[in-house]
C-alpha cells in the first residue's frame, strides 16, 4: 500500500512540474508577444561625444583631436577620457562600410602605448603625409594604424578599415570641438 502511495506522490510531483513549466512557458510567450521588439534594428547605438570631448579638451595637457567634416555615415560608437591612465582619449567609429576606426591619444610612452592600443601592430618604417603632418604606418594582425607624436601626446588612428579610411579619419582630425556632431 505504501508503494502505491509513493508512486502516486511521484506522479503528482511530475504532473505539478509539467503544469508549472506550461504556466511559465505561457507567461514567457505572452511577454514576448506583448513587448515590442524590432529584430531588424541596428544593435549598435551612435553616441554623442561632445560632452566628453569638451571635458577632455579642458583636462588634457595636449590638443585633443576629434574629426570634423566626416560624412554622416560615419557613426561614433564609443568615447572615453581617462585622466588617470596617461591622459588617454579614445573615440571609436564605424565607417560607412561598418568597419572600425578609432582615434587614440595619450601622454603615455609611445613605445608601450602604440602596441597596446593597436593590439601588437608593428611600425613598418614607412611614413605617410596627411595634411601637413607625417604619420608612421603601422601594420598588425588585428588593427592597422597611423601614428604621430606631437605636442606631448601620441595620436593613433587605428582600425579594421582599409588604409584610405584611416587616412580619411586622420585628415579630418582637428583640435577644436566639432559643430553639431
Amino acid at each position: 500500500m505504501e508503494d502505491v502511495a509513493a508512486a502516486k506522490r511521484g506522479n503528482q510531483k511530475i504532473r505539478d512540474m509539467v503544469l508549472s513549466m506550461a504556466v511559465i512557458g505561457g507567461v514567457v510567450a505572452v511577454i514576448y508577444t506583448v513587448i515590442p521588439h524590432d529584430e531588424k534594428a541596428d544593435p549598435l547605438k551612435t553616441v554623442d561625444y561632445r560632452v566628453e570631448l569638451s571635458t577632455a579638451q579642458r583636462s588634457a595637457p595636449y590638443p585633443v583631436l576629434a574629426p570634423q567634416g566626416l560624412p554622416k555615415e560615419w557613426r561614433a560608437t564609443s568615447v572615453t577620457y581617462r585622466g588617470d591612465e596617461g591622459k588617454a582619449w579614445h573615440l571609436g567609429f564605424l565607417d560607412p562600410n561598418r568597419e572600425y576606426v578609432a582615434v587614440e591619444q595619450s601622454t603615455a610612452a609611445p613605445d608601450k602605448y602604440v602596441p597596446k592600443v593597436t593590439l601588437a601592430a608593428k611600425n613598418t618604417g614607412r611614413t605617410q603625409r596627411i595634411g601637413d603632418a607625417a604619420w608612421q604606418v603601422w601594420k598588425g594582425e588585428k588593427y592597422d594604424a597611423l601614428v604621430r607624436t606631437d605636442k606631448g601626446a601620441t595620436t593613433v588612428v587605428l582600425g579594421t578599415a582599409p588604409d584610405d579610411r584611416l587616412t580619411e579619419m586622420a585628415n579630418s582630425l582637428k583640435a577644436k570641438a566639432p559643430q553639431g556632431s
